[in-house]
This record gives structure tokens, C-alpha cells and sequence, in this order.
């Protein structure tokens, strides 16, 4: 194994290996700038040009290289503009972009880029070190738990959105509602489609986002007739102080890297729902619970260092079993195939050092995008300096531009307008976004879940011990914010002057 490591190495720094890599780290360098494209779509355009290259290696330093970094690019329009370059970087959203407008832009970016930097280590590292035991990773809970997990998921995250616990359940519902749109995926009936053939294949989560989180940061720009961060000082500062926050805050850092990891082994959920559970986790352990949504740097940590971790763990059951653990990898193992390797235990004997040559693909091309990340980052950050109305126009182009190449359809558009003026009344009416936006993306596999373990067990799942611990910690994460703060104002009230009389 330790000559197949170093053999992997080598392999992906030879020529022309590494000339591939380079160009693959340019092109997800801007694909993840850009809204709404996304790496998957752009793996399914770059995978034909895999015929013409004959070598496994550089093969996959071209598309995993390329793959490997869009979501760290895609975090930096997140924080910069409130419009994620990637759908898995929805939630730095939250606390980023008020750390921009605050004037705090340099101590997100170095925090998020660095976060990335370490998410993709560990996510590499998990790759090479879970080789012997990842099939006891894979097959550890099965539809039930993962039914339980997804509630969870949606639970932590309305519990935590702001003062009202009541309005982040209610919006994770919501979420769950507008998930329920389209053809039903087990009768085959019509649900809430109102005889809109655009609706029979659910609601795209692009659009929504971009919608639902951009649409009111553009508003509220047009509004102040400022820049996004106001004045602007003489250079970019905090920037050192964002990547030290990572060593700060390190066991953070790893924590949520490997709740990526993990997200990533398992089928379906990837990165889109990492990123939510890891920013749930971050800020659970906030001293000020009020301060998530600020500008909270721990919101920037853990989303961060998820969202790149998760590549990784997805390679765990695509290289093992040949079980593609989310679209983009189901792409890459179509690329495996294409050069002639046949993923699964055989592979791992006879190609062991391919599979060593993707830790370290992913390993240098963070690497690499981080190093060049960080010195652009004034220029990056200066666009947040640019007045207003100079910059609401390329800001609207590329909103519905990356609406629209989601599914090349104009009902895209639609759709991010509608949930535009949701948003913009969401935010009036200080009701929490990203319930709403989990409920969407939760749905459909909460959904499949759900009819999978009924159909294998009927209710006899539901007093499973592994179910039922999760369900008492879900009942728990519920019930003790609101006796927390029962007893607060309990106690507020019997030391005011006079109670005591």
C-alpha cells in the first residue's frame, strides 16, 4: 500500500498528468464562480473528452481535478454576493454574506478557503485510510435511520433559525410541502402539479436557491443605494485572522470534515445536505445562539470544510463496490469504465495506485486553487466595494443566467422570481430561510425512505433501537431549547426589583 501511495503520487505530478490537472482546476475554478451551472453539468459536458485520453490517471486529474475544487469557488460568490456558485454552498450564505456587509469579507474568505483546504485533506485522507473498513461504513444504518437522520437534519436546523423555534419548523414543513410537487415516485400519481407539465418533474433546487437567498440580498442592495460592505478601507484586512479562526475553532473544523465525509459514504445525500448538518452543528455550539445568521465565523467553518470533504466520501463506495454515492460520481465511475478499469475489490488489488492517484488529485488541486484563491482575494473583494447600481445588473444576469442553465427552461425562471418574493417577504417577516430551503432538498429522499422501510418492515421499524435513540435525540434537540429559555425568563422575571415583595 505505502508503494501504491507513493506510486499515486508521482503519477499525478508526471506529465501529462499534471498538465490535465491544471486545466481541470481552471475550468471548476470558474465553473464554481459561476450560479447555477455546477460541477455536475459541467463533468457531464468535459466526460467525452475522457475517450481521447487513454491513461486512467490523467483522465481522472482532468475531471476529478476539475470536480475537486468548484465547491470552494462556489463558496466565494456565497460570501462576496449572497448567490452560491454551487448548490452545496447555500449555507454560507447565512453567515458569510452579513460578514461581508459588515465590512468583514477578508475574514470570511481566508476562513472559508482554508476550512476547504483542511474539509478536502480529510475527505482525502478518509479515501486512503478507510480502505480496509469502508464497507462497514456503507452499511451501517440502513433506510430507517437515514428516514430518522433527514428529519433530524431539518429539526436542527429549524431549532436554530432565530427566536422563534415555531417559525423554523413551520418553514422546514413548508420545505417539505413544496418537495411533495411532481409525479409521486411510487403510484405514479400527480401531486399539486395543477396541470403544469413543467411542474411533473419537482421543483429544480437551483432556481429556488437562487431565488429564495439572492433575489433579497439584490433588493435590500437596490434599496441602500450603498456598496455591499459600505466604505471601503485602504486593503483587505482579516484574511490572516479568517484562516486563524481554523486552528481556533480546529476540532470544529475537524468535526464537521468528517460529518462530510461520512455524508458522502452514504447514498444520495452528499454534499447538499452536509453542508446543513455541519452548519447546524457549528452553531449549536454558539455561546450566543442569536449570533447564527450574523456573521458568525463558526457558520463559515463548518459548511466549508463539509462541503469539500464530501468528495471524498463519495469516492469511498464508488471505488469500493462500484455504488455511486451521488450523480456526479455515478459520472466518474461512467469515466472509469470509459478507460477500462472496473471498480469494486478487483480494482483495489490490481489498480490500487489509481486509487491512491485520486487522494492525491484531490489533495494538490485544493491545493493549488487555494494558493491562487488567496492571492486574488482583493480583487474578489473589492467587487464588494463597487456601488449598487453598477453592480445589481451583472448581479441579476447572472442570477437568471444560472437559473436558467439549471434545465435550460424558462419555467426556471419563473420559479426563481416566485421564490424571490417569498424570500424578500420571509425576511420582512423575520421567518428563517434555510428550514424552508432543507425541506426542499430533504424531501424527495426523505420520501424514498420512507416507502422503502415501510415496505420492507411495515411499522416494526419504528422500534428499532437504532431508530427509536435517534428519535429521543431529535425530541431532545426540540424540547430543550424551549426549556432553556422557559427557565431564563423564569428567572429574569424573579430578579427583577419588586418580584421578591
Amino acid at each position: 500500500m505505502i508503494e501504491a501511495f507513493v506510486s499515486g503520487f508521482w503519477q499525478v505530478l508526471a506529465w501529462p498528468a499534471f498538465g490535465y490537472l491544471l486545466i481541470g482546476i481552471t475550468v471548476g475554478f470558474f465553473v464554481g464562480l459561476l450560479p447555477g451551472i455546477g460541477g455536475l453539468a459541467t463533468l457531464a459536458l468535459m466526460l467525452p473528452f475522457s475517450y481521447t485520453i487513454k491513461e486512467p490517471v490523467p483522465a481522472f486529474c482532468f475531471l476529478l481535478g476539475m470536480l475537486a475544487v468548484t465547491g470552494t469557488t462556489g463558496d466565494l460568490t456565497s460570501i462576496l454576493f449572497g448567490i452560491p456558485g454551487e448548490g452545496s454552498s447555500a449555507a454560507l450564505i447565512l453567515d458569510g454574506y452579513p460578514m461581508s456587509k459588515k465590512g468583514e469579507a477578508g475574514r470570511a474568505l481566508g476562513a472559508a478557503i482554508m476550512s476547504s483546504l483542511i474539509g478536502s485533506v480529510v475527505g482525502a485522507l478518509a479515501l486512503a485510510l478507510s480502505i480496509p473498513i469502508m464497507r462497514p461504513l456503507v452499511l451501517l444504518f440502513g433506510s430507517p435511520e437515514l428516514f430518522i437522520i433527514v428529519i433530524m437534519g431539518i429539526t436542527f436546523i429549524g431549532t436554530l433559525s432565530g427566536r422563534s423555534m415555531m417559525k423554523g419548523l413551520l418553514a422546514g414543513g413548508a420545505g417539505l410541502m413544496l418537495a411533495a410537487i411532481g409525479v409521486d415516485p411510487q403510484t405514479g400519481s400527480l401531486r399539486y402539479t395543477f396541470g403544469n407539465l413543467y411542474l411533473w418533474d419537482r421543483l429544480d433546487l437551483v432556481p429556488v436557491v437562487v431565488g429564495l437567498f439572492a433575489i433579497p440580498e439584490i433588493v435590500d442592495l437596490a434599496v441602500r443605494g450603498t456598496s455591499i460592505a459600505g466604505s471601503k478601507p485602504e486593503k483587505l484586512t482579516g484574511v490572516w485572522d479568517g484562516v486563524v479562526d481554523n486552528f481556533r475553532h480546529f476540532w470544529l473544523v475537524m468535526r464537521c470534515s468528517l460529518i462530510g465525509v461520512y455524508f458522502g459514504v452514504l447514498p444520495v445525500l452528499g454534499a447538499n445536505v452536509a453542508q446543513w448538518i455541519s452548519y447546524a452543528h457549528a452553531v449549536r455550539g454558539l455561546k450566543d445562539k442569536n449570533a447564527a445568521g450574523k456573521g458568525a465565523v463558526e457558520g463559515v467553518l463548518g459548511p466549508g470544510a463539509a462541503t469539500t470533504s464530501t468528495r471524498g466520501g463519495d469516492l469511498i463506495p464508488t471505488v469500493a463496490f462500484g455504488i455511486p454515492g451521488s450523480g456526479s460520481m455515478a459520472l466518474l465511475l461512467g469515466a472509469l469504465l470509459i478507460v477500462g478499469l472496473q471498480p469494486g475489490p478487483e480494482m483495489l488489488k490490481t489498480r490500487l495506485d489509481v486509487t491512491f492517484a485520486m487522494v492525491w488529485i484531490l489533495i494538490i488541486a485544493n491545493i493549488i486553487v487555494c494558493g491562487v484563491c488567496f492571492l486574488i482575494l482583493n480583487q474578489l473583494a473589492a467587487l464588494t466595494f463597487i456601488r449598487g447600481h453598477l453592480l445589481i445588473p451583472f448581479l441579476l444576469f447572472f442570477v437568471f443566467i444560472g437559473s436558467f442553465t439549471a434545465n435550460n427552461s424558462y419555467g426556471d425562471l419563473i420559479v426563481t422570481l416566485i421564490f424571490g418574493v417569498m424570500g424578500y417577504l420571509m425576511v420582512l417577516f423575520q421567518w428563517p430561510r434555510p428550514p424552508l430551503i432543507l425541506g426542499v432538498t430533504l424531501g424527495k429522499i426523505a420520501e424514498n425512505y420512507l416507502w422503502i422501510s415501510t415496505a420492507a418492515y411495515g411499522a416494526k421499524w419504528l422500534l428499532f433501537p437504532s431508530v427509536v435513540i435517534l428519535i429521543m435525540i431529535t425530541i431532545v434537540t426540540v424540547a430543550y431549547p424551549t426549556i432553556t429559555i422557559k427557565e431564563r425568563t423564569g428567572r429574569a422575571r424573579y430578579e427583577r426589583p419588586g418580584d421578591a415583595i
